[in-house]
């Protein structure tokens, strides 16, 4: 099965951006795809083994979702693997340089819908991590 790739350069330090992208209190800032949804809460027990579950909901309440997984692999400022509760797989990579970090994110597509929507929500949630932490955490 074919990865779909998204990226995004931060220009914060990957110790800043690791802790941004991992912390509860953060996450529930910047996990939306679009200004009309909201991650209503969030859990993240940061081990091997360890779940997640982030609640999605369209701010005028006509839908929502849990986004899970549970941990497969972490390398602390490098690298975090995952599988959600479908089965597919993910991986978000931190590519630390002196004054920014590139984040890499591949994960397998579901089969409902196709491969550029998965590809624009993922990447609009990541951008959206990227405009709140370069202005929450910016020197």
């Amino acid at each position: 099965m074919k990865l779909i790739e998204i990226t995004s350069r931060i220009a914060i330090r990957v110790e800043t951006v690791w802790n941004a992208y991992n912390s509860v209190e953060d996450i529930m800032q910047w996990n939306h795809a679009s200004d009309d949804w909201h991650c209503t809460s969030s859990i993240n027990d940061l081990r091997i083994g360890g779940k997640f579950i982030n609640r999605m909901e369209a701010k005028d309440g006509s839908f929502g979702f849990d986004f899970e997984g549970v941990y497969t692999e972490l390398i602390p400022f490098k690298k975090i693997a995952y599988t959600m509760t479908d089965g597919r797989k993910a991986e978000v990579n931190f590519e630390s340089h002196e004054s920014y970090t590139n984040i890499v994110v591949r994960f397998e597509p579901e089969l409902e819908n196709p491969i550029e929507m998965q590809r624009e929500g993922w990447q609009a949630i990541l951008n959206n991590f990227k405009k709140y932490v370069e202005s929450v955490y910016s020197v």
